[in-house]
């Protein structure tokens, strides 16, 4: 079968394309936002990329951030339409299947042509907030409502957004659940929790920004210092606005604390190693992958549910805790001390989830799933 993949570059599309890797299927990929270069660890694949510029002229990046006025108005010019450029390749590779990753990304640009070609199989996977945030806004649900009616297939993260696709117009084939970036490498994620020393870290995911939460934990923890001073703590994948936060704040002067910005994600891995306790707080998301990460890991999640999301996995107060009020803080802080004074919860809720919920998300397991939905798809008539 000949797959023709829509997406931005990014991890998550990376590891699940990976999946398909010498599995007999002929894959191809339109890089939706052109990042202007081939991908190294995809070259077993046929990549469209460098189709957006007509003309990359001398100083464009200086320009472009010193004079961003005039840089748009070059590229209403110089830079060429999704669709034109895609519905070229369309017809050159002349695919089996069109899949599309995140919706607004990467299924919208191209609904109008997919819509010219009604007998190319086209499939979907929603990630993280596509559905459940997007569905709040006008322009955003219309988008949703334009999509979903020509969509053939289905993959989600999590049980609710098939929910919410349903809702707005997806009438066609559900091919799943699973990870947005594939299934996680047991052994090697073992191998990493067997080394480490010690394993008595608190980590707390550190993202802001649009949906992300997690000043709302730092100002949860700052009024029980004591209760935390044995326990070193940290904060990975910290933006601009959290390393602000802990320099002007209380949490500057505490010693047990260490911030980190964006790391690869083997060093997210090895602090995790480190961790036994994790937490992750936004308003919106799909099935969040760093809590999978953390369960696989042997850590104890405390995870925000937005629209019922992380009960999915999660029993509260049993194999985790969950999050239901994202901005209240003295219910986060509740939370953590209740972590914190229940060391047998902890002890049998990480025990549960690797004997139950990690195996799941076995790499060999889950590609083994994805591509049987694939070969579903491809006897699907």
């Amino acid at each position: 079968m000949r797959i023709l993949m829509v997406s931005m570059l990014n991890y998550h599309f990376v590891r699940w394309t990976e999946q398909l890797k010498e599995s007999g299927h002929e894959i191809f990929w339109f890089d939706i936002n052109d990042n202007g270069n081939k991908v190294e660890k995809l070259s077993w694949l046929h990549q469209k990329v460098g189709w957006k510029l007509r003309y990359d002229f001398p100083f464009r990046v200086f320009v472009k951030s010193e004079f961003p006025a005039l840089y748009k108005w070059i590229q209403k010019y110089n830079e060429r339409k999704v669709q034109d450029e895609f519905e070229k390749y369309l017809l050159e590779v002349k695919p089996d299947v069109v899949h599309s990753f995140a919706i607004y990304i990467s299924c919208f640009p191209i609904v109008t042509i997919m819509n010219k070609y009604p007998d190319v199989k086209w499939v979907y996977s929603s990630w993280g907030s596509d559905l459940f945030d997007f569905q709040n806004y006008p322009d955003e649900l219309k988008a949703i409502k334009e999509v979903l009616p020509r969509v053939n297939y289905l993959f989600t993260d999590c049980f609710r957004d098939y929910e919410i696709a349903k809702k707005h117009g997806f009438v066609n084939t559900f091919l799943g659940v699973f990870p947005g970036g594939g299934g996680y490498f047991l052994d090697k994620m073992e191998d990493i929790t067997m080394a480490t020393e010690r394993k008595n870290s608190i980590l707390i995911k550190g993202f802001q920004g649009r949906w992300g939460r997690a000043i709302n934990i730092l100002k949860a923890i700052i009024d029980i210092k004591e209760e935390l001073k044995s326990f070193p703590i940290v904060i990975f994948g910290a933006d601009d606005e959290i390393i602000s936060f802990v320099k002007n704040s209380k949490l500057s002067n505490w010693k047990n604390i260490t911030v980190l910005g964006k790391i690869q994600h083997d060093e997210v891995l090895y602090v995790m190693g480190e961790s036994f306790l994790y937490i992750g707080n936004s308003i919106s998301d799909g099935m969040p992958n760093t809590m999978l990460e953390a369960i696989c890991m042997n850590v104890f999640p405390i995870q925000s549910n937005p629209g019922g999301v992380t009960q999915e996995l999660i029993e509260d107060g049993f194999n985790g805790l969950l999050i239901e009020d994202s901005e209240n803080i003295e219910n986060l802080r509740n939370l953590i001390l209740r972590a914190l004074n229940n060391e047998e919860m902890i002890k049998n809720g990480i025990a549960y989830n690797s004997l139950h919920i990690a195996k799941r998300f076995d790499y060999d397991f889950v590609r083994n799933k994805v591509l049987q939905s694939y070969m579903n798809l491809a006897q699907d008539n």
